[in-house]
């Protein structure tokens, strides 16, 4: 049996402010072996770590991310998913990099282009790659496949990978057919017939999101994913020790 590796949801974020250079720092310190994230681009074109499009939901202020400067964006206080931590900061990607590159962590980078599109977004992220020398170290996901596209266009060695929520039926042979390496599925779909065994057969990596719950990361361990995608990387280490 393959073991999984596990990938931190936004960081450990479980236990810290989710896409903050502490929860990132965290999961790296649980001995993760890479971490999930999603990107946006501010006003000024710095590309931004944070899930939503709107700030409201993990910061003390409002807005979008589009509609403000990163210097505007860093009035703002992103502790609100754990209060306990007194400030985090919205990081830039840069920083992340930073952060990142001497620990030997995977980073899956989300392209938040579902909403809106941010255009240039794929060449800013993978100049940004570049520079660090992390091509070999990075992977790419979006629910929007043509972004996905617009990037392999610019790299076509990018490993990528097709995230979706709803039950597609027979989305592997979709993602193959696109040129995808993976599928990014939400828990839920390795119940629909056939995944696993269409996945083999086109040779696609599952990552899997968002795998909290201690009989759900069995499951997947037990079925071989590639990556479990988890807010408690620690979780997922300790289950996987019991199948060493």
């Amino acid at each position: 049996m393959n073991r999984p590796l596990i990938w931190g949801h936004r960081g450990a974020s479980g236990y810290a402010p989710e896409n903050t250079l502490e929860s990132f720092q965290l999961a790296a310190d649980m001995q993760a072996d890479g971490v999930e994230l999603d990107v946006h681009l501010t006003k000024d074109n710095e590309l931004v770590v944070i899930h939503d499009e709107y700030i409201n939901r993990t910061s003390d202020g409002t807005g979008a991310v589009k509609d403000m400067t990163l210097a505007e964006l860093r009035r703002y206080n992103y502790n609100r998913t754990h209060p306990e931590y007194t400030h985090c900061d919205i990081p830039t990607m840069r920083e992340v990099f930073e952060l990142l590159k001497p620990t030997g962590l995977t980073i899956d980078i989300e392209l938040k282009t579902g909403i809106f599109f941010y255009p240039g977004i794929e060449k800013a992220i993978l100049d940004l790659t570049a520079e660090f020398g992390m091509e070999d170290r990075v992977c790419y996901s979006s629910f929007n496949h043509e972004s996905l596209m617009r990037l392999k266009e610019l790299k076509p060695d990018a490993e990528i990978g097709f995230l979706y929520a709803d039950g597609i039926i027979d989305f592997p042979v979709y993602a193959h057919s696109h040129g995808a390496d993976a599928i990014n599925p939400a828990l839920y779909n390795l119940l629909l017939a056939n995944v696993f065994e269409q996945c083999r057969d086109l040779n696609l990596d599952i990552n899997v999101w968002t795998v909290n719950e201690l009989e759900h990361i069995r499951l997947c361990i037990e079925h071989g994913v590639h990556s479990i995608i988890s807010n408690y990387p620690d979780r997922v280490r300790d289950i996987l020790h019991e199948y060493e």
